[in-house]
């Protein structure tokens, strides 16, 4: 049985993915105004905003699919979007990697909730999140790193941007 309790949950965190949606939206836009070369970051972020509309879509389908309906968008009992500014790409990334590892606490939560519910279709479900936020959180720690070892260095924001920008073209060519 799909339980009310899951169902809240699992909608509450289909707003915490379009809320990460938006913020990597903002980021991106903050990013290419501020530092409109480097466009392989930029990308990156506009990137990572269209995968998190997709995981909220993932979930809006699994909702329906258990004879659910999501009727409600970013109603303030869900919504938690704050307004971020940022003094640097290192602040930048930074907030965002404390904004994944809040997500990966959620995602938790509804692990344990959906067993304690003794709902294994959702607790299944749920382990493709799982994997996703471990790879969430491995990546923004790693370009935060490499940020936090260039610094403002032109020149290695540069090549960096470079990197990124590579890194990304090969793995649209994969997909």
């Amino acid at each position: 049985m799909f339980s009310k309790k899951i169902q809240v949950e699992l909608k509450k965190q289909l707003n915490r993915e379009l809320e990460s949606s938006q913020l990597y939206l903002s980021m991106a836009s903050w990013v290419e105004y501020k530092y409109g070369g480097l466009d392989g970051i930029y990308n990156f972020l506009y990137d990572h905003s269209d995968e998190e509309r997709r995981h909220m879509l993932k979930l809006i389908k699994y909702i329906n699919k258990r004879g659910g309906y999501v009727d409600n968008f970013n109603k303030s009992e869900y919504y938690i979007f704050e307004k971020i500014s940022y003094n640097s790409l290192m602040n930048l990334f930074h907030k965002l990697f404390e904004h994944e590892k809040k997500i990966s606490l959620e995602i938790n939560f509804l692990v344990e909730l959906s067993l304690q519910e003794k709902d294994f279709f959702t607790y299944n479900f749920l382990q493709w999140y799982v994997e996703e936020q471990i790879e969430e959180e491995v990546l923004i720690k790693k370009i935060l790193d490499k940020i936090e070892l260039i610094g403002e260095d032109k020149g290695g924001l540069y090549l960096f941007n470079h990197d990124i920008k590579n890194f990304y073209q090969k793995n649209v060519e994969k997909n």
